[in-house]
This record gives C-alpha cells, sequence and structure tokens, in this order.
C-alpha cells in the first residue's frame, strides 16, 4: 500500500470499480488541494487521485449507501480533526485495555477520537456502521470499519476482513461482490 504515489494498476481497477454510469464526476485537482489545504493534511493515494480524475462519491457504492463526496465530506468535517493522527494501530472490540467502559465518559471522549481525528468518513452500512479513510498517523491509507462498539482495519493476511489493503482494495473487494466478513456470510448480511 504506497500511500504517496498513485499505482497505475489500483487507478486501472478503481476506473473499472466506478465505470458505472451514475457515477459521479470527478472533483478535479483544485478541488482536492483547497479540501488539503483547508484541513491541513493530504490526501492518501491513490483515494487522492480516485476524487480527482475518477470519481468524486458514487451513489451506488461501496459502501451500501453510497460513497460520500469531497463536498459532502468537507460539510461533515471540522478543521483540525483530519491532521490529528487517527489513534488506533489495532482492532478495537469496545472494551480499553485500562478498563474504561461504555458507562465511563472516557469512552465517548476515545470513541469521539477514533471517529473523527484522522479519520475521513467515506459512507455507511447502515446501522451506525461507518467506513472511515484514514488520513493521517500510523494507519495513513488504510480503511476502517467504525461503529460504536467496536473499529477494524479492512485488509491484510489476517483479521476479521481479510484482503488487499487500502482504498483501492477496498474498492474492488466491494467490486468483486466479496463479503466484507467472510467467516460470517450467511450469519450476517454486510453486502
Amino acid at each position: 500500500m504506497n500511500c504517496e504515489h498513485p499505482d497505475p494498476a489500483e487507478l486501472a481497477a478503481l476506473r473499472t470499480a466506478f465505470a458505472a454510469p451514475d457515477r459521479a464526476s470527478p472533483t478535479g485537482w483544485a478541488a482536492v488541494r483547497a479540501f488539503e489545504a483547508a484541513h491541513g493534511i493530504l490526501l492518501p493515494e491513490p483515494y487522492r487521485t480516485c476524487v480527482a480524475e475518477i470519481t468524486d462519491g458514487s451513489p451506488t457504492g461501496p459502501p451500501k449507501h453510497g460513497l460520500l463526496s469531497l463536498d459532502a465530506l468537507s460539510e461533515r468535517t471540522e478543521p483540525g480533526l483530519l491532521a490529528r493522527p487517527f489513534p488506533l494501530t489495532g482492532e478495537w472490540l469496545g472494551e480499553w485495555d485500562d478498563g474504561v467502559d461504555s458507562d465511563d465518559d472516557l469512552y465517548w471522549e476515545r470513541l469521539d477520537d477514533i471517529t473523527f481525528d484522522g479519520s475521513l468518513h467515506l459512507g455507511t452500512e447502515g446501522c451506525g456502521m461507518d467506513w472511515h479513510l484514514i488520513v493521517s498517523g500510523p494507519q495513513r491509507g488504510a480503511v476502517w470499519l467504525l461503529d460504536g462498539e467496536s473499529a477494524l482495519p479492512f485488509g491484510g493476511e489476517h483479521g476479521q476482513m481479510p484482503g488487499p489493503r487500502g482504498f483501492a482494495g477496498w474498492v474492488t473487494h466491494w467490486a468483486a461482490g466479496r463479503p466484507w466478513f467472510p467467516d460470517l456470510e450467511g450469519v450476517v448480511d454486510l453486502s
């Protein structure tokens, strides 16, 4: 996963995945640079080039309820939050190592940090299950599924959602019609 330079193969895969006639027009480089300047970040590749040159959102997904546009993200994201590092490096399943649980105010503060710090909301599966692209910190370029009870990275050889890491891996996984959680296929519908 190279977050600094677009990989031509990943861009080709994104063009194929977003070939549907109802995709949004790309936003262009000026809008991407303005977003980055407003938030003090550089968007990770290949998302950056995808938004500028391929599509700025998609009503058909991924995720289930559509990929949000950069304009929609601008309206939802407070300046300064994206530049703060995303606080996780591994999955979080609702309890903190130091014993903080959901009855504690600190739990909700930490959940806000996970949801907003360095985390660009891509869209939702519904029921509070939201996909985020990590734009700062050690997980930069990774896509995570966040909800009020867990935070799970998409991709890698191990974990609950195996597949190619990063935005292009997440999109191509969706475009191939694969389930997000292969071990739960038929048990829970998250397609």
